[in-house]
């Protein structure tokens, strides 16, 4: 299945001012991209482009390099051959600087949640500002209290620690620690992992919100198809050392592709298993 051209509807930025971007526009391009661990070759010859604006699910059977997938993306993880450009710059090119502002435009929700269990909300939250901003105290304080806000969580948890926490509100509050430097993009490693499922629910509503309030492009690797088909413009699917399946929810659905029908299948029985009757 090839891409499909899908009309990215216009979004808010910050100051409030109407952002249509165009539907085609790349933010991220990998192209041939080549990684091995050993004898284990998770991706060869690979190449995917994420558009700017939109929300792509990188959906694939477990071990198959979804996460791994995340991380070159960013300079996490080395490539082995290929190249990848963001908004047109060759990241292999990059400096340590260069790498830097790259990183500073993306907010990285870890799988875990990866929160800092010896700092309190305010400090796990606030922690990028102090690294790379010369926000004050009271600044910091404010912008950590707005992202609580916008991930529908009080100021009263502010000198909370992680372990005070139920696992859907330190998931939250992982979120809000990766909008608190208005990046660009967002990239969710199995956001809904672990969760019940009213905290998928919101957090599934949380990425949608995000994107279309904050003009934020986001990129999650998950197992949750419902998650996937519900915040999803386009969902890319991992098989055979590739991409060989990329498409809107709607075009995925309906797919006649083997492949694709067994794990959408698997996995919808999968969740099925997983949730308690109500």
């Amino acid at each position: 299945m090839s891409p499909s051209d899908t009309v990215v509807a216009p979004r808010f930025a910050g100051t409030g001012t109407v952002v249509a971007p165009t539907p085609d526009e790349p933010l991220f391009e990998l192209r041939g991209i080549h990684k091995a661990f050993g004898e284990l070759v998770l991706f060869e010859d690979t190449s995917l482009t994420v558009r700017r604006g939109e929300t792509l699910s990188i959906i694939g059977e477990s071990g198959c390099g979804k996460s791994v997938w995340l991380k070159m993306m960013i300079g996490l993880v080395p490539i082995d051959a290929g190249e990848i450009y963001f908004r047109g710059d060759n990241v292999l090119l990059m400096g340590n600087e260069g790498l830097a502002r790259l990183r500073r435009s993306v907010g990285y929700l870890f799988q875990n949640g990866a929160l800092f269990d010896s700092m309190t909300v305010l400090d796990n939250v606030g922690y990028a500002l102090r690294e790379h901003t010369t926000m004050g105290d009271e600044q910091i304080r404010e912008r950590v209290i707005t992202c609580l806000e916008k991930v529908n969580l009080s100021r009263r948890i502010l000198d909370q620690w992680p372990a005070e926490l139920s696992g859907g509100m330190r998931k939250r509050v992982a979120l809000a620690r990766a909008i608190a430097i208005e990046p660009e993009v967002v990239l969710y490693d199995e956001p809904t992992q672990g969760l019940d499922p009213q905290s998928i629910t919101i957090i599934a509503e949380l990425i949608s919100e995000l994107q279309r309030d904050l003009d934020i492009t986001s990129v999650l690797v998950t197992h949750d198809m419902r998650c996937a088909f519900s915040v999803s413009d386009r969902i890319a699917m991992v098989h055979e050392r590739g991409f060989p399946y990329v498409g809107t929810p709607t075009q995925l659905g309906e797919s006649t592709a083997p492949a694709v029908q067994e794990y959408i299948s698997e996995a919808l029985e999968e969740l099925q298993s997983a949730t308690p009757p109500e």
